[in-house]
């Protein structure tokens, strides 16, 4: 029974957040595509304000939310925000909550079009998780799992942090993939956090070894 009434609540979870951010993004319906174009009254929100819009915020729903603004555009984002996740990450692995953002990070306002696109974003992926996560391989969602964890997130904030090409896309999609098993208890998506891990790590190596072939053919 406690299994059924936990599925219950997930599935209640997810398709209210879903409700919740399908509403926020269809408000901004209408307005220009582009930050050019986009006037004075466009509508715009803050971290805290994605916060604010989960309702019960836990350090999953801080991290979902930081991990999905490190993808921004805007030169130095990540780099601030990797020292977030560190933070996050030691935290984490005390099992200790987080349900709020520091000042300076969550007054971090999006321009009009990346409020629409991280808008219609959340939507999307809880409308997912609503499909597609349940409770499963509950041993990868144990508290005796956090240590390990909180080192894999330490890991992908690291690689946030390193000032690659793109090189925030995939660790990104890492942690909001953990965040979700997290939330769904959902050791698939964990697993899925692994994969896109991996692949992030992968492409730090494949960078590496370009940039010093490139090095070494101009000192030759």
């Amino acid at each position: 029974m406690r299994d059924r009434d936990t599925l219950y609540g997930l599935f209640g979870m997810s398709t209210h957040l879903a409700a919740v951010f399908t509403k926020a993004a269809a408000s901004t319906r209408g307005e220009p595509a582009t930050d050019s174009q986009a006037g004075a009254h466009a509508p715009t929100v803050s971290l805290q304000e994605l916060m604010r819009l989960h309702g019960d915020a836990s350090t999953a729903v801080v991290l979902l939310v930081l991990s999905m603004a490190t993808v921004l555009p805007v030169a130095g984002v990540g780099t601030v925000l990797s020292f977030a996740i560190f933070g996050l990450a030691w935290r984490w692995a005390r099992q200790q909550e987080t349900t709020a953002l520091p000042q300076k990070i969550g007054g971090l306002t999006l321009s009009p079009v990346w409020t629409r696109r991280c808008l219609r974003g959340l939507a999307w992926i809880y409308t997912q998780a609503n499909r597609w996560l349940k409770p499963r391989w509950h041993p990868l969602t144990d508290d005796r799992a956090r240590p390990l964890w909180a080192l894999w997130i330490a890991v992908m904030g690291l690689v946030i942090f390193l000032p690659i090409p793109f090189g925030n896309v995939l660790p990104s999609l890492s942690l909001v993939a953990l965040c979700l098993g997290w939330m769904f208890r959902d050791g698939v998506a964990l697993l899925l956090s692994t994969l896109f891990g991996i692949a992030a790590l992968a492409m730090i190596v494949i960078f590496s070894h370009v940039l010093l072939q490139t090095l070494m053919k101009l000192i030759a």
